[in-house]
């Protein structure tokens, strides 16, 4: 199974969000949190483009953000991905 990494911060709606769509598939994530360690905010620029959270990689795939992600579900292509 591919490893599902969020870059997120502790204030973020979205990242909460997105969290609670991967726990409630049953999904382990890694989470790194930019807000508390600002060369992971530069890492999450770097392999992303973008300075917004969560940026969400699932092994090395962009999904991008929450409404992102949230697609993938709804589309069914989530698990498929993961695997």
């Amino acid at each position: 199974m591919n490893t599902v990494t969020l870059y997120t911060t502790d204030t973020c709606p979205y990242c909460r969000n997105a969290k609670a769509l991967l726990a409630n598939k049953g999904i382990a994530t890694e989470e790194i949190n930019v807000q508390s360690d600002p060369g992971k905010f530069k890492e999450m620029l770097d392999r992303s483009g973008r300075r917004s959270v969560p940026q969400i990689f699932i092994g090395d795939t962009h999904v991008g953000g929450f409404d992102d992600l949230a697609k993938l579900d709804r589309q069914g292509s989530l698990m498929s991905m993961l695997a």
